[in-house]
């Protein structure tokens, strides 16, 4: 096959090779549930681990009386092991952008470019990266007044919605981050995911239960004898 040929799975789907977000999502799914195996992931000590061995900008005073929560790879500590991943993302309002960027710049904070989505990147004071997304979602009043915490105690995204953004994400690891994430969870979390995505996503909750199901693949013990 030359090196910008389709491949044959992509080609069955898009001739030109042009995937839409939910195609691509489908044929990391597809390959997810050809390959993935019982037990073949980590110990389930390592995976029920709870950390916040990196450190990241502490912003709760700073943000005081603004809603917002701790998205993307940081948020996902509260949910499965600590990962490494080079910025530290927030979540706020549409409607505070004004004030979150007088605080941050008062504190120190420098702004560097526009991101792909409406937002900054800073730059902190001691030169880590920080994102700062500004929302308008259905759903970011609920989420954004409700948050939950990491080992920190810093307020992260529920669950629910956490799992709600990154279905919408286009990079595969922000969907192999779902299915660790619900893999992991409880039924009664579980529930609370299902209704959020049926409520704001319908679309996506075919998917979401293929990746619950790889997710608990990955802690179940695997038949005996086989490797």
């Amino acid at each position: 096959m030359s090196r910008n040929a389709i491949p044959p799975a992509v080609a069955k789907i898009s001739p030109d090779g042009r995937l839409t977000l939910r195609q691509r999502r489908r044929l990391f799914l597809e390959m997810g549930l050809r390959k993935q195996k019982a037990g073949t992931g980590s110990s389930l000590e390592f995976l029920k681990r709870r950390t916040a061995m990196v450190s990241w900008p502490d912003l709760r005073d700073l943000l005081q009386g603004v809603p917002w929560a701790i998205i993307g790879g940081v948020a996902t500590r509260a949910y499965m092991p600590e990962r490494m991943t080079r910025d530290l993302d927030i979540l706020v309002s549409e409607a505070d952008r004004d004030e979150v960027i007088n605080r941050l710049q008062a504190a120190g904070f420098t702004r560097q470019t526009p991101l792909a989505v409406p937002g900054y990147l800073f730059l902190s004071p001691d030169g880590v990266e920080v994102d700062v997304l500004f929302g308008s979602d259905p759903w970011l009043e609920e989420a954004l007044n409700r948050p939950g915490s990491d080992p920190a105690g810093y307020p992260v995204l529920d669950l629910p919605y956490l799992v709600l953004m990154k279905l919408n994400a286009t990079r595969a690891q922000d969907w192999a981050d779902v299915s660790r994430m619900v893999g992991l969870a409880s039924d009664q979390e579980l529930d609370r995911v299902r209704q959020v995505v049926a409520r704001y996503s319908p679309e996506d909750s075919e998917d979401l239960e293929t990746l619950i199901y790889l997710g608990r693949l990955e802690l179940k013990t695997p038949p005996e004898g086989e490797e």
